[in-house]
């Protein structure tokens, strides 16, 4: 008895327990990663369950309590029943374009400049698409993909070879292509709002408050 109350007080106060986390591709490298590390610091008992689930959406993961908690890019104005949403960091679209092009000179581009070219598509559909998609219609324009692509690497690469423009968020640009440039972009700026996706069943959880606390402190950096 005295080892099963002792084994439901450490999983209590979060020093032991299992957390089942989900992730995007470029949310990994900038906040999963340091993040973890401080967690395993603080919380070396508890094990965490880690998975990416690029192209798919995590969202779900947590919303059908396959998960704990996920990284997403929320959609604007949607709600989810039985899950909160903790905002971590707003990012911004960048435009993305070949070595040599006519606008590589400015600084800063207008979205309206870019409403004319041929465009490199850099996301699957879903949440980032839609963030990209409202940002060009709010300009007045839709635009003309003639290269479709499901990751970043890869649609800098087409960008580089000529054949089209591309909007990548900054966390997506880690790895820039030494043939493109990027310029920020405005009127409006797309962005996509990252946020931690908790099942509201596990927020008194500690050890969750930690892995909590420890990626809004990986943001902020």
């Amino acid at each position: 008895m005295d080892e099963a109350e002792a084994a439901l007080a450490d999983l209590r106060a979060g020093r032991t327990g299992r957390l089942a986390i989900r992730y995007f591709a470029t949310s990994g490298a900038t906040l999963m990663a340091p993040a973890l590390a401080r967690f395993r610091r603080e919380h070396p008992g508890v094990r965490v369950d880690l998975k990416m689930t690029d192209p798919e959406d995590p969202l779900p993961e947590v919303m059908q309590g396959r998960a704990d908690r996920a990284v997403v890019v929320r959609p604007h104005g949607r709600l989810h029943e039985g899950v909160h949403l903790l905002h971590l960091l707003d990012d911004p679209y960048r435009a993305v374009l070949p070595k040599g092009h006519r606008l590589a000179s400015k600084r800063v581009l207008d979205l309206t400049d870019l409403a004319g070219e041929p465009w490199v598509g850099s996301e699957w559909p879903g949440p980032c698409l839609d963030a990209m998609l409202e940002g060009c219609a709010a300009a007045g324009f839709s635009p003309d993909f003639v290269v479709e692509s499901g990751d970043y690497a890869t649609a800098q690469g087409f960008v580089a070879a000529g054949l089209g423009i591309s909007l990548i968020p900054d966390m997506g640009l880690a790895n820039r292509h030494p043939a493109v440039v990027v310029r920020k972009v405005r009127g409006p700026e797309p962005i996509r709002a990252i946020h931690a996706a908790v099942r509201e069943t596990s927020l008194g959880r500690p050890a969750l408050g930690g892995l909590l606390a420890a990626l809004r402190d990986a943001a902020t950096r």
